[in-house]
């Protein structure tokens, strides 16, 4: 029972933020993060083609990737499943260069550029990793990169629940930025590491399907 509501709390989660960044398009440029950018930046054609690039694929693959997890799913509809995993893919794939990209100019200076720009690079590292592994029939080592993979897309999540709580902690928005620039995907891969071990008890090398 506990399962089954943690689970459907993650996929309520998963679906709100990821219908998320449509609010950018409806709301001006002083909205959410945008509102902490300086107006040099945000009239910057380069860094706004890369967050939105990355907000909105980055949604997306927050919005599918849960189903890529149901058995009832992969088994009922394996071609669906293969089609949902390729959107994935290259969805988290874009969205983690454009994130790469911008990641430079991250408020709170270089301590949280380089969180942000850690965090790129295992989402894509992870991804990748998923896609290469599923292509050599390595079942096991493609389902761990997986949960992997959808840790790290999680923080979008994670992200917008410790940002207010560190906000009210230090009552200072750069502050707490800066801390949830390493806290919004550390716990998420501490976690992912926790079910892949627990769940995932194949030999590291993965299998032939």
């Amino acid at each position: 029972m506990k399962n089954r509501i943690s689970w459907v709390l993650l996929v309520l989660l998963a679906i709100a933020i990821g219908l998320y960044p449509i609010t950018y398009f409806f709301v001006g440029k002083n909205f959410g993060l945008l509102s902490t950018k300086s107006t040099e930046l945000l009239g910057n054609i380069i860094w706004n083609v890369g967050f939105y690039t990355h907000i909105i694929l980055g949604g997306l693959a927050l919005l599918i990737g849960w189903l890529q997890f149901s058995d009832q799913l992969r088994k009922k509809n394996i071609n669906l499943h293969r089609i949902i995993g390729k959107v994935y893919i290259i969805a988290v794939l874009v969205s983690a260069m454009a994130a790469f990209g911008i990641a430079f100019f991250a408020t709170g200076g270089w301590v949280a550029s380089l969180g942000f720009i850690c965090l790129a690079l295992i989402w894509f590292y992870t991804t990748l990793a998923a896609y290469l592994t599923i292509r050599k029939r390595q079942v096991a080592q493609h389902q761990k990169m997986m949960i992997y993979s959808y840790a790290a897309t999680f923080t979008a999540v994670t992200l917008r629940i410790w940002l207010p709580l560190l906000i009210v902690i230090f009552g200072d928005f750069v502050t707490a930025y800066v801390i949830v620039a390493w806290l919004c995907w550390v716990p998420n891969l501490i976690v992912g590491y926790w079910i892949v071990r627990k769940t995932l008890l194949l030999p590291s090398t993965g299998i032939s399907s």
